[in-house]
């Protein structure tokens, strides 16, 4: 059996093949890539079907990679790993996992003892595995009255990204009243409609992006991978 780590640390990439080594003796080679985008490389020369997948590197984001992954090897299993439980992260992984396949979320303040059982149920035994630290996130996140749904989350990135009202509209499938209704909601949910914020009269925009960067309801990997989907959307429009 082949797995493929892919991470742009080198104290991590040899803390994983170590962990590995001892967690699955059915690996008879562990191949390294640096980063994403040599990492869909080699997933692709080499058929690889068992992945670790950092999520923070540059040239590829692993939210990028697992999707070109998973583009053409539905079947290959996942385990990404990361330093942070963004609600961000795990919007992007369910917006990109196919039905069925088997992946998990692990923090990299994991125990060894835990990432050597994610490492055998993802990989091995083709399970669903979270992090205790993600699902208390998912936990926290689940009343109604803040939690984000999808079509606000949708237009949550457009603005984020500089989309005007009726360019999000065109886009998301919506009609205008309903961008705006979507709008007022976040506003609420991430706090912005403050009696301070009121006061001072200011921009509602652009102080619901500063909460969704500062609860990492978004980030910079989401965002780069959204600015991407945008100038292929545009593109197609014209």
């Amino acid at each position: 059996m082949k797995v493929l780590i892919v991470e742009d640390d080198q104290f991590h990439g040899a803390y994983l093949q170590d962990a590995l080594v001892e967690a699955l003796p059915e690996v008879t080679e562990i191949i390294q890539s640096s980063d994403g985008e040599a990492g869909e490389e080699e997933a692709r020369r080499g058929g690889i079907e068992a992945i670790v997948m950092d999520l923070q590197m540059d040239r590829r984001n692993g939210i990028e990679a697992a999707r070109a992954i998973w583009s053409e090897r539905p079947q290959a299993r996942i385990l990404f790993w990361s330093n942070y439980a963004d609600e961000a992260y795990l919007r992007g992984i369910a917006q990109i996992v196919p039905e069925d396949s088997a992946y998990g979320y692990i923090l990299k303040t994991a125990s060894r003892e835990r990432l050597k059982l994610a490492l055998r149920a993802v990989l091995i035994e083709g399970q669903i595995m979270l992090d205790r630290e993600i699902h208390r996130l998912q936990k926290s996140g689940a009343s109604p009255r803040t939690r984000i749904d999808e079509s606000e989350f949708a237009v949550l990135v457009d603005l984020a990204l500089g989309l005007q009202d009726k360019l999000i509209a065109e886009r998301r499938g919506m009609s205008l009243r309903t961008v705006q209704n979507r709008l007022l909601s976040l506003y609420e949910k991430l706090g912005v409609v403050s009696e301070l914020d009121e006061q001072l009269a200011l921009n509602k925009r652009v102080r619901a992006l500063n909460r969704a960067l500062f609860t990492r309801t978004i980030n910079i990997e989401i965002l780069d991978a959204a600015q991407r989907d945008l100038e292929k959307w545009l593109a197609e429009r014209r």
